[in-house]
Order: C-alpha cells, then structure tokens, then sequence
C-alpha cells in the first residue's frame, strides 16, 4: 500500500513497486496528487488518511505501507499549521493504529532539509533536530509516534529523512520544489527569481533514486536514515545546470530573501549507503536533463 500514492514522489515509489511484480494498492485524496499519476496495474482507494483505515487495511492486508501522504508545504504550514497537524500527525497515526492491527510494516516518508535546520556538515541521523517550521515539527512529531510505536508494539517500522526531491511529475505549482519552477520558466521563456543572493545550498536527490532506497528501507535494521545525494548545490549553480541542459538563454532576477530561510542544508546519506546497499544512480546534471526531458513532452503535451 501506497498512501499518497497519486504524488510526485509517491506516484514513483509506486512505479518501482510494481516493476518488481508487486500489487499495489494507492491510497490518495487527490488534494494535491493527480489521478493521472497511478499506473493502470496499481488498485486506486480515494481515501484520507485523516478519517479511519481499518477497514481498508482489512480488506487489503498489506504487508507493507509505504507512507508518503503529507501536507508538504513549508508556507501552508505556517499559514495554517492546525491543518498541516491534522494531515502529517493525524495522518501518521491513523495508519500506525491501522497498520498495528493488520502486522503491517511502514516506512515513512520525513524530510531532511526542513528536520535538521542549519547544516555547519552533512547532517547525520543523530544530529540535534531543529525545523524552523510547523511543517519540519510535524514530520518531527510523526517520526516519534512511529518510533514510540516500534518501543511500544515491538513493531518495525522506519523513517526516510528525504533530501530535496526532484524529477518527472513534480508540479511546478502548490508545493512545488525550485527544479520544477526553474524548469516551467525556461520551458515558457519567463524570468525566474532567485530570493536573496543564491548561495543557499541544498542537497538535491532524483525521484527514482529515492523510491528505490524506500524500497529497499524494507529490509532496514536502523530505524531511521537519510536518503540524499551528501552535496551541496548552491541554487545559482542550480540555475547553471538546468539552464545548461535546457540549451536556454533565459536570465533570473533577483528578489528579497524570504525570512527564515536556511543558508546550508546537506545530508549525510553513508548509513543508508552501507545499511541498504544503495547507491544514487542520478547525479545532479544527468537527472537534471532526464527531468528537463520529461517537462519539455509534458508541456508539449499541455499536462503541466
């Protein structure tokens, strides 16, 4: 099972799953996911993770529940964070309480970039936790139900510290990470902006190289790891790259820095690395221009 299943990155775990021979039951909303995005061989539950599962997880009795439903928008937490509480807490716990009753396995999906705050090296599992947004606090949050779960039930289950995520079907809109909005710009010819001076890093890591270590987080014996490329990128370099594969003459412009922005921000992927044997297949420019493939058909095609 699959919540959040009709996402960006979801919508790829997805995908993996079934190219290994899976059945795979998507548990989606389509708040923010697109129908589009589940497979034809995959099985669609327009579910809320907010209300029960018991009776789906029932039915379906799956061995595993790859959680990746979220409210993953940093602004929308803090604009509404009772909201953003209600579908990453509310949420996580519903499929825990569902998931105990059924003896199936989650892994969950939290974030890196927003869990660990300023980065002085690559952040580490146990570095100190310091989100500066509800968002951050409630994928914080979830992680320690899940994990009081597995102290509590002597359950399994496991966190993904996910770095910046891009590629194919992430939406240039809503929540959208800044490959998907430098990419729609130079696909329409617009300007860009950059806010503050660009030197901000992050460590970006491609879709498919994140299913493929969620899928692998299976047979994890930690409890919780990062998954992220250990580089920084600087989001001026950023714009090189996607410029460079785009063959795009496009400029940015400058705008004011946005108040509570990390400077620094960079995983430590050498747990997941050794623990699950996984190895990111992508580096930054070769995903970048599998990504800039993808949105140049999709707009030929006027799907984003």
């Amino acid at each position: 099972m699959v919540t959040g299943g009709a996402g960006f990155i979801g919508s790829h775990v997805v995908e993996a799953l079934l190219a290994r021979g899976d059945e795979v039951h998507v548990v989606d909303n389509l708040a923010s996911g697109r129908r589009e995005n589940v497979p034809d061989a995959a099985t669609f539950h327009e579910r809320d993770v907010r209300e029960p599962l018991d009776d789906l997880f029932g039915e379906v009795q799956p061995q595993a529940c790859f959680h990746l439903a979220a409210q993953a928008d940093v602004r929308v937490s803090v604009e509404k964070p009772v909201f953003d509480a209600q579908v990453n807490l509310i949420g996580t716990i519903r499929v825990l309480e569902a998931a105990r009753r059924h003896g199936t396995r989650i892994v969950f999906s939290s974030t890196g970039g927003a869990m660990y705050g300023e980065c002085e090296r690559p952040a580490r599992e146990d570095d100190p936790r310091r989100p500066l947004a509800p968002y951050g606090t409630s994928k914080l949050a979830g992680e320690e139900y899940l994990l009081t779960y597995n102290r509590l039930y002597g359950s399994s289950h496991v966190v993904m510290r996910y770095g910046n995520v891009y590629g194919p079907r992430q939406d240039p809109h809503g929540e959208a990470g800044v490959v998907a909005i430098f990419f729609q710009h130079l696909a329409s010819g617009s300007t860009p902006r950059i806010f503050g001076d660009g030197r901000q890093t992050r460590d970006y890591v491609h879709a498919a190289d994140v299913a493929a270590a969620t899928l692998a987080a299976l047979d994890a014996r930690s409890a919780v790891l990062n998954v992220g490329s250990g580089e920084e990128t600087s989001v001026l370099e950023l714009f090189d790259v996607c410029r460079r594969v785009a063959e795009s003459d496009v400029e940015h412009e400058f705008a004011p820095a946005r108040a509570g922005e990390l400077a620094r921000s960079v995983l430590d992927p050498g747990l997941a690395e050794r623990e699950l044997g996984w190895r990111r297949r992508f580096d930054l420019e070769s995903g970048l221009a599998e990504t800039w493939a993808w949105v140049s058909s999709a707009v030929a095609g006027s799907t984003i």
